[in-house]
């Protein structure tokens, strides 16, 4: 999948492989931001909304619940009021009499003259004398029918009741409920506390949000839209039950629109029932100001990748344009034509290979007109080398004269009782005779450490005690095949630069061994030694490729020839310490040395 995907993309013109990268890295990434920082500041935005819808309703419960303590706490009192258990429990026997009963009974009109909370007080009786004044009501069967009267008789606790209200009872307000019972007289009587509703709606009038408050039937009591007050949960169009959902937030269609809907419980002290604080805000008003400034937000930077965009065609355009016309004068070239010059202005990389191309063009011709010259004086210097060629044959002695020569003059030696010189002689003639049969050929380390053990013994007689040698050459590497003449260039190095400045005698080591499957070759001397700067420059001559110094030929031929035939890891590796020696040594592989 990998390949595939990298041949299409090789297979696509440049142009277009920057406006692709232009989309995928730039364009995509940086609208996926835009969404996520939208999509970002908008749950923000609710969520405040929400924060501080919860911080309003908590705060509005509090302000109900101080409320609602002032009706709770003249119902208190009411419960034990003489004056109260006397006028409703009394059998009166005229309209005169109960009338005068009414007149003298202030507590009613005094408690709603000191407290704004309240907009009036009631009280139902079964008493049958009395008479509806609005204050103290007999009860009648529409009554005793009524939810709240029914639940008011099942407990001496406060009940909080929206009272619908009728011609005779007009009630239409939240109102506290209360059974007080008259325990000597064995009756019972419902006291009533109706608030005003001016002071509940003027808790909820100063709220952002529309803001309900509640009965357990459903019933709205209070609200920020007095319009509202009356009417029943079932009649909004809120979507969904709120009567039966528990306290939290939740997600609604309210009157069609997308809302989010905080509900929290209010449970006044001593209350049988509850009420309920219900504030609801539409989604797009809450993010309409976020959306706006996301849209200008997304406007800009829409406005900025298509500026970006432009501006990355016109680049790929005006560099594929240059390409091309390189290319152009690169398939001239290939035809041959090398009077071709490119003329693509910029310092750009573009502009670079264009005078690079002007450059090459410049040195074929100038090759090539090397290459003929070179041509013609190698066809002089053939014919030159031809000719002295014949004149060297000419004058050329015949080994085998001069082998014979040698072995004359050993035999005359061994004659006259000279036995070392004609040694030296017999040395010298096998030394002779090797380096005549190497050729071009490979050689063995045990043939290559003859004709070493040969040199030393000339040398030997040359030097006598100045020089003492050592040679060890391990059975399992004697018959491994090596490049001839390798060793014998570095053992000369190492005489001819080893009793150079240095009194008494030069010990010199060969030691040729197998390890870790690798030939381990090593030269070492004790004679004296190389400076760190000198060694530096014989280093880099012997790796480099001019041949500077004639002293040092040999030892950089053997180093190429190594790297050459065996790799980098295989040339000459020189440790030297002045005054104290030189360690020359090389590692060939054993796998590629084949034994005889």
């Amino acid at each position: 999948m990998l390949k595939r995907l990298i041949r299409i993309t090789n297979d696509l013109k440049l142009k277009h492989k920057l406006l692709i990268s232009y989309v995928l890295v730039v364009m995509i990434p940086v609208l996926i931001i835009g969404l996520a920082v939208t999509s970002y500041f908008r749950q923000q935005a609710l969520d405040n909304a929400i924060g501080q819808t919860i911080i309003n309703v908590d705060k509005i419960k509090s302000q109900t619940a101080t409320m609602l303590r002032v009706p709770t706490d003249i119902s208190n009192m009411l419960m034990f009021n003489t004056d109260l258990k006397e006028i409703v429990n009394r059998r009166y026997k005229s309209v005169v009499e109960l009338t005068s009963a009414y007149l003298a009974y202030k507590d009613f009109q005094e408690y709603r003259r000191l407290y704004r909370e309240v907009a009036g007080i009631r009280f139902y009786s079964t008493n049958s004398t009395l008479i509806n004044n609005l204050e103290f009501i007999p009860v009648n069967e529409r009554t005793k029918e009524s939810y709240w009267y029914k639940e008011a008789l099942k407990t001496t606790s406060i009940g909080w009741f929206y009272i619908p209200g009728n011609e005779e009872n007009p009630v239409h307000r939240l109102s506290l409920v209360r059974k007080v019972p008259f325990a000597e007289y064995k009756t019972e009587g419902v006291l009533m506390i109706v608030i005003n509703q001016e002071e509940l709606n003027g808790l909820l009038r100063q709220e952002q949000f529309e803001t309900l408050i509640t009965d357990e039937q459903g019933y709205v009591v209070a609200a920020k839209n007095t319009e509202l007050v009356g009417k029943t949960l079932d009649e909004l169009d809120f979507g969904v039950d709120l009567q039966s959902q528990p306290k939290g937030t939740i997600e609604a269609d309210f009157q069609g629109e997308p809302s989010n809907i905080v509900i929290d419980e209010l449970g006044p002290g001593s209350s049988f029932n509850k009420l309920k604080v219900i504030s609801v805000f539409a989604t797009k008003n809450i993010v309409k100001d976020a959306n706006q400034i996301s849209q200008i937000g997304m406007i800009f930077i829409t406005l900025v990748l298509v500026i970006a965009l432009l501006l990355v065609y016109i680049i790929s355009f005006l560099t594929s344009n240059r390409l091309l016309r390189l290319s152009k004068h690169l398939n001239k070239l290939a035809l041959g034509d090398l009077n071709v010059t490119s003329r693509i202005d910029g310092n750009d990389e573009i502009g670079q290979l264009s005078r690079q191309f002007n450059y090459m063009v410049k040195s074929i011709n100038e090759l090539m007109t090397q290459v003929v010259e070179t041509t013609e004086q190698n066809n002089r210097l053939e014919i030159a080398q031809k000719e002295i060629k014949l004149k060297m044959m000419a004058s050329q002695i015949n080994p085998h004269f001069l082998f014979n020569a040698l072995e004359s003059i050993r035999m005359k030696a061994h004659i006259k009782g000279e036995a070392e010189i004609a040694n030296i002689v017999r040395l010298l003639g096998k030394l002779m005779r090797k380096s005549l049969e190497i050729g071009s050929g490979k050689t063995t380390f045990r043939a290559e450490l003859e004709m070493v053990r040969s040199y030393l013994e000339i040398q030997k007689f040359r030097y006598g005690d100045r020089l003492a040698f050592e040679i060890h050459l391990d059975p399992m590497v004697e018959k491994m095949y090596i490049p001839p003449l390798i060793i014998q260039p570095i053992v000369e190095n190492a005489i001819v630069h080893g009793l150079e400045n240095k009194e008494g005698q030069v010990q010199v080591h060969i030691h040729i061994c197998m390890k870790d499957g690798m030939v381990r070759v090593k030269v070492k001397d004790d004679g004296a030694g190389i400076t760190p700067e000198r060694l530096a420059e014989v280093m880099r001559f012997v790796s480099g490729p001019e041949e500077e110094e004639k002293s040092r030929i040999g030892m950089r031929n053997v180093h190429q020839r190594l790297t050459l035939t065996y790799g980098d890891n295989s040339g000459l590796q020189i440790n030297s310490m002045y005054g104290e020696g030189t360690e020359v040594s090389f590692t060939l592989p054993a796998g590629g040395n084949q034994h005889v």
